[in-house]
């Protein structure tokens, strides 16, 4: 490890440095977070024997050992694996449902997903620069069943010009030098630099630039990193503060973590620094409030689009599977298909930028015909109101998982429903969906979401905590 990080280190916790070395040679802090949107605590905690103790982080959050990623709970969107303490910003962001909040630097989705479930109400914007990762970004949206979002594919500079003071909440969870995540990605460690350190430093200024302007006066901005470096840390909360006499630095009340180094220029009691130390991986949090009195008179000027009146087919789908429809529609025409969208919300007009997804993707409309979208049967409302579900067994779930059909048997339940598209689900909670004849289920499952040959959905003996 480069000697010159760790006499920083050195610096900043001399009376732990051994402790610290020694938790780098130990395995990485693992996590699990429960999905509100799709299931309970009673439910998790019945259903997950492998929980042990739960994080200090974040309610409904435990500590996990192993490898769940096609534990059945995880591809229904039940749950989602993440490091305990990457939890930890979102609980100060201090949301409430009905709020317009912003994930700026969103990939792969842990903390948008998290948001999104405490504000089934509102309206959350995630944005990734970062092609590759904002698919990534936009394919756990849809898998934990989140229904009222964007999700944008931009420098966070171009999104936030759109959207000048719309957002009661920003999260700018800042690319950084990843000092708090060595060892869980060796690069950090292999490319760590002090040129890095201060070219992140750089970048971070410039995307807390560009949030502030998006920010509504009275709202709340919470920056965070997974890096122990002042200079990514301390010194961009002194700096944002100077810049931005409109904001001030708020208290962060919570039972984790501990206070920060001096710096001039902010106050080092007001933010938060986890260590592995504290039961979780690097994270620095700082919370801020932008006050009324500068730009009190300035509107927003983001506009909703005037919601589509919905094709009879769609209406005949949306009955059928959960039997009522959204209150917005909106549809965007590719050659002769025309896709449709919906949500709960009015649909946002942005003029330029790229958009993954706004809304649930229902499916497109082909000629005389509707093809359901993967994305509806994984949304909160089918995993709630779904009128035609399957029930698999493990077994069936991994075969229907590697794309085989599911023959039907004349003992089997799904007799009892009508030829035509049904939820496939396991313990009730869809994870995909097939169309249905007197004989068969045919897979619909997209193929670049089936499991791998040679990969396997979960069983209570496959458990890796042992």
């Amino acid at each position: 490890m480069d000697e010159q990080y760790l006499k920083r280190m050195e610096k900043l916790i001399p009376d732990e440095m051994d402790q610290y070395i020694n938790l780098l040679e130990s395995p990485l802090y693992q996590g699990l977070r429960l999905n509100p949107l799709k299931t309970s605590t009673e439910t998790l905690e019945k259903n997950l024997p492998f929980l042990k103790e739960k994080s200090p982080f974040a309610p409904d959050s435990w500590y996990v050992e192993g490898h769940y990623g096609n534990h059945a709970g995880h591809l229904t969107g039940q749950f989602y694996l993440q490091e305990p303490s990457a939890s930890s910003a979102v609980e100060i962001l201090d949301l409430k449902d009905g709020m317009n909040v912003l994930d700026l630097c969103a990939a792969p989705g842990s903390k948008s997903t998290q948001i999104a479930a405490k504000i089934p109400n509102g309206f959350l914007v995630c944005n990734e620069l970062d092609s590759k990762r904002a698919q990534a970004l936009l394919s756990n949206m849809e898998r934990m069943g989140v229904e009222n979002f964007l999700c944008t594919n931009m420098d966070g500079r171009d999104l936030c010009r759109q959207m000048p003071e719309f957002f009661d909440r920003i999260l700018v969870d800042a690319p950084c030098s990843g000092e708090g995540m060595m060892r869980k990605h060796d690069a950090a460690s292999e490319k760590w630099s002090l040129e890095n350190v201060l070219a992140c430093s750089a970048r971070q200024k410039e995307i807390l630039e560009s949030a502030v302007s998006a920010l509504k006066p009275g709202g709340q901005l919470v920056y965070s990193t997974c890096t122990y470096a002042p200079e990514e840390n301390e010194e961009n909360v002194a700096w944002i503060l100077k810049q931005f006499p409109e904001l001030k630095q708020l208290e962060i009340s919570v039972p984790f973590g501990r206070k920060g180094i001096p710096v001039k220029g902010m106050d080092e009691n007001k933010v938060c620094r986890i260590f592995p130390m504290d039961g979780g991986e690097g994270h620095f949090i700082a919370r801020f409030e932008k006050t009324d009195q500068e730009f009190k008179n300035r509107k927003s000027n983001v506009k909703t689009l005037t919601s589509e009146r919905a094709d009879p087919l769609v209406i005949q789908f949306l009955n059928e599977q959960i039997g009522h429809s959204f209150t917005d529609f909106h549809t965007e025409k590719i050659n002769d298909t025309i896709k449709v969208y919906a949500m709960n919300h009015p649909f946002l007009r942005l003029k330029k930028g790229k958009i993954l997804r706004q809304g649930i993707y229902l499916g497109d409309l082909i000629k005389k015909r509707f093809e359901p979208a993967h994305a509806f049967f994984l949304s909160q409302t089918n995993a709630k109101d779904s009128k035609r579900k399957v029930d698999l067994n493990l077994d069936e779930m991994d075969h229907f998982m590697h794309g085989e059909q599911l023959n039907l048997t004349s003992e089997s339940k799904a007799n009892s429903l009508s030829s035509g598209y049904v939820s496939v689900c396991s313990d009730g909670i869809p994870f995909g969906y097939g169309k249905k004849d007197p004989s068969r289920i045919t897979n619909k499952i997209p193929k670049g979401l089936r499991l791998p040959s040679g990969s396997h959905v979960m069983k209570p003996e496959d458990r890796t905590d042992h």
